[in-house]
């Protein structure tokens, strides 16, 4: 595996409840936040490759400071 970095996220405490669940399973949180991840990115890495990329012209941002 490749050197890891960490992320900090909040989550809603119904959710941190279920991820807390996931121990009684012998999941980590952090594990299984990864396998989650990598699963759904390989997904989109499929769905990418399936279709052409059609790239749209930049306007200006909503939210740019």
């Amino acid at each position: 595996m490749s050197k890891l970095v960490r992320i900090v996220i909040q989550l809603p405490v119904d959710l941190k409840t279920q991820l807390d669940g996931l121990k009684q399973q012998g999941y980590t949180t952090s594990g299984f936040i990864r396998a989650m991840l990598e699963r759904e990115l390989a997904k989109m890495d499929q769905v990418a490759e399936q279709r052409p990329i059609t790239l749209v012209p930049v306007g200006k941002r909503v939210n740019s400071r």
